[in-house]
């Protein structure tokens, strides 16, 4: 039983940022929050043919789906069955990259996740049962690696898409994009348009993203924090202007954060 994680070769790598393979026991907390990372993610659950999400209220419904899925662009956490999480293989698409792969419009998938076998019929199932029959993990991995690639659909994002990641990228802590829009050579609306239908949301709300992710790898594994200088450092205008976006994307304040976090920055456990 382990984790293994791979990036792929190109030319997939320009899309995906990394495909992963989980074989470990069960977790002892029922529940797991997940945070939003920028980019769909597919997963492919190898232990239950389903998957399980919850709504983050204290009635926890279920919303559950097939086991193979593509993850649309997230905004907010999610609430997740560790019960389920005992063999998962998931690939991490880079922003854009899964629109450029299946040739849907990533804005209309935001949020929710989309049964594989509606993207790619039969050869989804067929897949998934390639992978249970599949003992070792890296070869798993090259399988899960090769069916991507024969799936490509379309190249890379449009150019202006292209530039708005890079420039995004190097300031996450920009949300003001009138700079952004001079230099992509478009207007702003067309600009808007194209984003949001190849990364799942407009600029501003990915930038806004990016800078909570910041946050994250900051802080993340510290015993203690200047959540002050953070705010600063990261471009909030205070330390509540900060706390307030943390609870917009993680669900929970940064205080609880830092108590609930575990080696892995994207999952914090629940009761």
């Amino acid at each position: 039983m382990a984790f293994h994680q791979r990036r792929p070769a190109p030319p997939l790598d320009a899309l995906v940022e990394k495909l992963w393979d989980w074989d470990m026991p069960p977790a002892a907390h029922r529940y797991e929050r997940v945070l939003p990372q920028p980019g769909a993610q597919l997963i492919i659950n190898l232990y239950e043919d389903q998957t399980r999400v919850y709504s983050d209220d204290a009635e926890r419904r279920c919303l559950a789906s097939s086991g193979s899925v593509l993850g649309g662009p997230q905004l907010c956490s999610q609430i997740i069955d560790t019960a389920e999480q005992i063999r998962v293989m998931g690939v991490v698409f880079r922003p854009g990259g899964a629109g450029a792969l299946t040739g849907e419009d990533m804005g209309a998938m935001a949020g929710g996740d989309v049964d594989l076998a509606s993207l790619f019929g039969g050869d989804a199932s067929a897949l998934r049962q390639r992978l249970l029959e599949t003992a070792d993990p890296r070869e798993r991995l090259a399988l899960l690696e090769r069916w991507l690639l024969q799936r490509m659909r379309l190249p890379r994002p449009e150019a202006c898409v292209a530039h708005a990641l890079a420039w995004l990228g190097r300031t996450p802590q920009a949300v003001r994009i009138g700079s952004l829009v001079r230099e992509s050579g478009v207007s702003e609306r067309r600009l808007v348009r194209l984003f949001r239908r190849q990364v799942g949301y407009g600029p501003k709300q990915y930038a806004r993203l990016l800078r909570f992710r910041a946050v994250v790898a900051q802080v993340h594994g510290l015993s203690q924090v200047d959540w002050a200088g953070v705010a600063a450092d990261g471009g909030y205008c205070d330390q509540a202007h900060l706390a307030h976006e943390f609870r917009r994307f993680a669900g929970v304040t940064p205080g609880a954060f830092m108590a609930a976090q575990t080696p892995y920055p994207n999952h914090l456990p629940l009761d």
